[in-house]
């Protein structure tokens, strides 16, 4: 692994938690009032091109956190729908 990729490990690391936060928060209160589904969409779209990307490149870096990206931007679609409703 090599200078840039550490740098690569280290954003990854910081932006991938920064989101994570807020998944935990609407799974507990369950309040989906604050998200916007269109743009949940954007993002997930855009993050699974982030994750294609870093899978060609190949950047382990960019795999680990748009993979994690990607999987939390699911949970709070999944959310969005199961709990506007309520």
């Amino acid at each position: 692994m090599n200078d840039i990729e550490i740098i690569g490990f280290i954003a990854a690391v910081l932006t991938t938690s920064a989101f994570l936060p807020q998944v935990y928060k609407t799974w507990i209160t369950k309040d989906v009032s604050g998200l916007s589904l269109p743009m949940l969409f954007l993002f997930f779209i855009g993050i699974m091109a982030w994750l294609v990307y870093g899978i060609l490149k190949p950047s382990l870096a960019m795999i680990f956190a748009n993979g994690i990206t990607l999987m939390s931007s699911f949970l709070l679609i999944y959310f969005k729908i199961r709990y506007s409703n309520k």
